[in-house]
């Protein structure tokens, strides 16, 4: 039974551990703000995640009762880094922070006329 548990441990760790290093790594490298949002809140938040969950998996087996603490942990960070990325976004926009992303072309947001 232990070894069962220290693979599911074994892999929610690597799993958390990718994920929060790729997603470091796309906060550290990519070009402009609105490209950076995503590394914290996709790739971040889902790694930080499984190393939550499988903290509380590893305190639950050792000391025979449930730990919970992890759990909210892990619901507030699911819960508040989409929030506070969207207001990131929100204020860089306010703020008129440039894109590197081309913009589209003035005409594309009229719709398509299929008479045309």
């Amino acid at each position: 039974m232990t070894t069962l548990i220290d693979i599911l441990l074994s892999l929610l760790i690597l799993t958390g551990a990718t994920f929060t290093f790729i997603g470091s790594l796309g906060l550290a490298r990519l070009r402009d703000f609105y490209t950076r949002l995503h590394g914290p809140t996709k790739a971040t938040t889902l790694g930080v995640g499984c190393l939550l969950i499988a903290s509380a998996v590893f305190f639950s087996v050792r000391d025979e009762g449930a730990s919970l603490h992890e759990v909210l942990v892990t619901l507030f960070l699911f819960i508040t880094a989409p929030v506070s990325a969207h207001l990131l976004a929100k204020a860089a926009l306010h703020l008129k922070v440039q894109s590197l992303a081309p913009t589209p072309p003035p005409d594309s947001d009229k719709p398509s006329n299929p008479a045309d």
